[in-house]
C-alpha cells in the first residue's frame, strides 16, 4: 500500500517542531516523551522492553518490520511505549519465524504509530536539543493547535512509572515456552529449581534477564516493586537483583528505602534503573541525561582490566559517583561522554551496571556478569 491509501498522521514536538506522515499500527493520539534508538534489529523487543513506559521511540534504522512478529522475541506480556516512529514501514515481511505483521501487531496493541518521516532530521533535533514530549496524532492534523497541546505536557521527571509495568503479584520463573502475552493469549510458566536463589525485585524487568539468571544456575522469584525488605529477607535468597524500568529513579522513593534495609544483608546485583536505585540507597545522586543512551552499539570500558564491551543500553537517567563516595568505586565508564556504567562496593557483595547484558537485543559482550553475580552468591 502506497503512502496515498495510508491516513495522514502529525507528530508535534514541545519545541514546536512538527513532522507530516502517515499512521500505521492503531489510530487515535500516543502521548509521550520522544526519544531515539540507534539498534537496527530488534524492534519487538524494543517495542516489549516495560523501560519504555511513557516514551515514544524513533527508529533511526530507516526500514523496520522487514521480519515482522513472532511470539518469541518479546520481552514482556506486551509493549509498554506510547508511540513508534519509523522512517518506513516494511509492508511484506519475511520470515519464516513471522506470524504477523508490526503494523497489524501494533493495531492490535493499541500502539500508534507514524511512518514517512524524516527520522534523520527528528534524531538530530533530539541530538541537539534533548529529548522532549511529543504526541502523534491522526485526530487533530492543525500543527498549531498540535504543537501548542504539546507545549503544556509535564515530563518524565519525578513521576513513578514503575508501579504501572511491575507485576501485580509474586510468581516463580522458568523459561516460558514461546511466551508473548495477551495478544497470544499466554502468560509467564511458574516453577524451576536451581542452585541459588534469587529475588528479583520486578521495576520493569525484562524476560530475558529472568532468562539469563535461569542460565546462570539461579532459582528466580519476581516480586513487585513495592516488596519490603523484610518480607524479602524473609524469603531467604541468597540474592537480589534490582531489575530495569522506566523513568526517574528518584520517582521511587519506597524502592530506594527498600534496597537501603538490603544493602550488606546479601549480595545485590542492580541492571539499568536497579542501578539507579541503588545509587541512591547509598546516599548518591542521579540527573536526567540530554538524550539518553537508547541502541545496541554504546562503547564501555571495564576499568579493572581496560577491556571495551559493546553494551545495548536503553536509560535517560545516570548516577553521579562523585556524590557517593564512601566505600563505593567506579567500575565503568561510555566512552562516548565519560558517564557511570557500573559500580561496586568495597565492603559489601553488592554491584550493579548501566548497561543491560542481557541484550535483547544487542551484544552479547556483558553476559559474563551473570556469572559474576553467580559467583559472587557462592562466595558469599
Amino acid at each position: 500500500m502506497g503512502y496515498a491509501q495510508m491516513k495522514t498522521a502529525i507528530l508535534a514536538l514541545a519545541d514546536g517542531t512538527v513532522f507530516d506522515g502517515y499512521s500505521f499500527g492503531a489510530e487515535g493520539e500516543a502521548v509521550g516523551e520522544v526519544v531515539f534508538n540507534t539498534s537496527m534489529t530488534g524492534y519487538q523487543e524494543i517495542l516489549t522492553d516495560p523501560s519504555y513506559k511513557g516514551q515514544i521511540v524513533t527508529m533511526t534504522y530507516p526500514h523496520i518490520g522487514n521480519y515482522g512478529v513472532n511470539e518469541t522475541d518479546v520481552e514482556s506480556l506486551r509493549p509498554h511505549l506510547s508511540g513508534f516512529i519509523v522512517k518506513e514501514l516494511s509492508q511484506h515481511p519475511s520470515n519464516w519465524r513471522s506470524q504477523k505483521s508490526l503494523d497489524v501487531y501494533l493495531r492490535d496493541c493499541g500502539i500508534a504509530g507514524i511512518q514517512g518521516i524524516d527520522t534523520r532530521a527528528l534524531t538530530r533535533r533530539l541530538r541537539d536539543h534533548g529529548s522532549q514530549m511529543g504526541i502523534i496524532s491522526t485526530v487533530e492534523l492543525d500543527p498549531q493547535r498540535l504543537a501548542g497541546r504539546v507545549r503544556g505536557l509535564l515530563g518524565l521527571v519525578g513521576l513513578d512509572t514503575v508501579k504501572e509495568v511491575t507485576c501485580a503479584e509474586s510468581f516463580r520463573w522458568i523459561n516460558p515456552p514461546n511466551p508473548v502475552g495477551t495478544e497470544f493469549n499466554s502468560v509467564p510458566s511458574k516453577g524451576g529449581k536451581g542452585e541459588f536463589k534469587v529475588v528479583v525485585y520486578d521495576f520493569g524487568v525484562k524476560w530475558n534477564i529472568l532468562r539469563m539468571l535461569k542460565s546462570s544456575r539461579c532459582e528466580v522469584t519476581v516480586v513487585p516493586a513495592s516488596t519490603s525488605a523484610e518480607d524479602v529477607l524473609a524469603m531467604n535468597p541468597e540474592g537480589i537483583l534490582l531489575s530495569n524500568g522506566p523513568g526517574d529513579p528518584e520517582g521511587v522513593s519506597y524502592a530506594i528505602g527498600n534496597v537501603k534495609r538490603l544493602i550488606g544483608r546479601k549480595p545485590i546485583f542492580g541492571i539499568c534503573l536497579g542501578h539507579q536505585i541503588l545509587g541512591l540507597a547509598l546516599g548518591g545522586k542521579t540527573y536526567k541525561l540530554r538524550f539518553g543512551h537508547h541502541g545496541g552499539n554504546q562503547p564501555v570500558m571495564d576499568l579493572s582490566t581496560r577491556k571495551v564491551e559493546i553494551t545495548a543500553q536503553n536509560h535517560n537517567f545516570a548516577v553521579d559517583i562523585d556524590s557517593i563516595g564512601g566505600d563505593v568505586e567506579l567500575t565503568h565508564i561510555n566512552l562516548n561522554d565519560q558517564t557511570v556504567e557500573g559500580m561496586r562496593h568495597t565492603r559489601y557483595p553488592v554491584f550493579s551496571v548501566q548497561y543491560h547484558p542481557e541484550a535483547s537485543p544487542g551484544p552479547h559482550d556483558s553476559g559474563y556478569l551473570f556469572e559474576r553475580f553467580a559467583e559472587m552468591m557462592k562466595n558469599a
